[in-house]
């Protein structure tokens, strides 16, 4: 099961010239980036690890993408993403956030059904990464 999340997750995988092309329109608005990693990509878990600290100081395509190949030197079989900030409002606003690395094998998702008083039905999502593994060992 592939995870769509955030923008071009229906697209192929972005190769790292198209990555720097992103960076690069993201450096042209004036954009701060940040790279994030997980290994529970469940889509309420909006809390990925940072990997260092946003760049809000670096104009330079090269560096991030610096960043992002020690990222994924570290972590190879986690998913990565790209985040892109908006300062212009006073606030740091995500205007843009894209995985640009995927673990080998992407376990996916089940439906739980629950059923509670008054035969009301619930659904709750359930990552099977989550299930056996203890986190950072989950692939």
């Amino acid at each position: 099961m592939r995870i769509t999340q955030g923008t071009f997750s229906f697209l192929p995988d972005l190769t790292d010239a198209q990555i720097t092309r992103q960076v690069d329109y993201c450096l042209a608005k004036g954009w701060a980036l940040a790279i994030e990693y997980t290994d529970d990509p469940h889509p309420r878990n909006t809390y990925w690890e940072m990997f260092g600290p946003p760049m809000f100081d670096l104009r330079d395509p090269a560096g991030i993408m610096a960043e992002l190949a020690s990222c994924r030197d570290t972590f190879a079989n986690y998913y990565i993403r790209m985040t892109a900030f908006d300062s212009s409002a006073g606030t740091e606003s995500i205007v843009m956030a894209f995985i640009v690395n995927r673990p080998k094998v992407e376990p996916g998702f089940r439906l739980v059904r629950h059923e509670v008083a008054g035969r009301t039905v619930r659904y709750s999502v359930e990552s099977y990464a989550v299930q056996a593994q203890p986190e950072g060992a989950r692939y």
